[in-house]
């Protein structure tokens, strides 16, 4: 009974770290992506609001967190996770970027397919351009997200999150911290 009780709890915790690293980072890829839904509006002289486009940033957020926890669960870009924070930071940013341009060229073949173009037309008509555009503006959002990351990997979450979040010095013992 008390181990299915521990395995029930571990599950739910889980479900629950899962759930803050996916508010988490949604949190930080919506505000780049709003701005840069700003800055769009405002660089087409488009001034009137379009909740739209913040729509479709924070939907896009969402699945881009989504993407990095399955990649992270994949254990994607953990190569240089033993080398200086920045190098680790950097890969991590490409990787993922590249996971996150993969995804998009599947997002817009399906949008294609459903719309009734064959495979081929499908992927004639994917502007790869832009997507590479929009992947290096993500690998470049990506690597504070993953420099910090990464800084709570190696300090421990419990005193990253009391440096960030707690007057004075993070407390210096168990530098695991608790995942």
């Amino acid at each position: 009974m008390h181990a299915e009780n521990s395995q029930k709890k571990s599950v739910k915790e889980k479900v629950v770290h899962e759930f803050e690293q996916l508010a988490i980072i949604t949190l930080y890829l919506a505000f780049f992506f709003c701005a840069l839904a700003t800055y769009s509006m405002l660089l087409l002289d488009r001034f009137h609001i379009s909740y739209f486009a913040y729509g479709t940033a924070l939907i896009n957020a969402l699945v881009i967190a989504k993407v990095i926890l399955i990649g992270e669960a994949m254990h994607a870009g953990e190569k240089f996770e033993e080398k200086a924070l920045v190098y680790s930071a950097i890969w991590k940013a490409f990787v993922y970027g590249l996971l996150v341009f993969a995804f998009h060229i599947l997002e817009e073949l399906i949008k294609h397919l459903v719309h009734g173009k064959d495979f081929a037309g499908a992927l004639h008509n994917i502007r790869i351009d832009d997507l590479l555009a929009r992947t290096v503006v993500i690998i470049c959002t990506f690597i504070p997200l993953f420099a910090f990351r990464e800084l709570g990997r190696v300090m421990g979450q419990d005193n990253f999150r009391a440096l960030l979040f707690h007057s004075g010095s993070a407390p210096k013992s168990n530098p695991s911290g608790g995942a």
